[in-house]
């Protein structure tokens, strides 16, 4: 049967119509949302107050694309306090200059805390546990690494108690809650796993109604 070129056209017109480039845009907006959705999210409250930290026994076992949030020392302005706000910097560490809590020109530092009384509440910073990142100051991690927090003195300030902090980095979901043990007051370690099943079945009913 001759086509004369017209069934090629005819299919491409079926597989690229007018609403394709919508519909391309809105299935992959939505794989970021659900993506996000099942991202779990582990929180540190860095203090002193946090024996785990000090004691340097705190490990949190992660998977790729969850977020580890870190929220500094804080310090109600106006509220008196027993001892100087604590003010640091915390940097990505080896091993071995994590057991002895030291700075050495391989460490990474990732932030520094040095807001400790901010009108809008503690300071908070997140890391993205992600493969590969974009971004100049992002971080890589591997599967079935382990990575190591500590936190230190910033550059002519005063002295502050070493916290520390191990993750693992898994390839495969871990337990909920299993490496929280129990915090220390005001300075918990909790771990939220959000999944909301209606953001889930809305995302598929735009996409069933394109």
């Amino acid at each position: 049967m001759k086509t004369d070129g017209l069934r090629p056209a005819g299919v491409m017109g079926r597989l690229w119509c007018p609403g394709t480039s919508k519909a391309w845009r809105t299935t992959v907006f939505m794989l970021h949302v659900v993506s996000a959705a099942l991202a779990k999210r582990h929180v540190v409250f860095w203090n002193s107050t946090n024996t785990r930290l000090v004691q340097g026994d705190l490990s949190i076992q992660v998977n790729l694309n969850d977020y580890l949030d870190i929220y500094c020392p804080f310090y109600p302005p106006g509220a008196p306090t027993s001892t100087a706000p604590e003010i640091l910097a915390l940097y990505l560490v080896a091993e071995g200059q994590f057991r002895g809590c030291v700075e050495t020109r391989e460490a990474i530092k990732r932030w520094e805390c040095n807001k400790p009384s901010a009108t809008f509440g503690p300071v908070r910073f997140s890391e993205k546990i992600q493969r590969f990142t974009p971004f100049s100051l992002g971080f890589e991690f591997l599967p079935g690494q382990h990575y190591y927090y500590s936190s230190m003195p910033i550059e002519d300030g005063p002295a502050v108690t070493c916290l520390k902090l191990r993750i693992t980095v898994c390839c495969q979901s871990a337990q909920p809650d299993q490496e929280q043990g129990i915090p220390a007051p005001h300075s918990a370690v909790r771990s939220a796993m959000k999944t909301p099943l209606i953001l889930i079945l809305f995302s598929l009913f735009l996409l069933s109604s394109i």
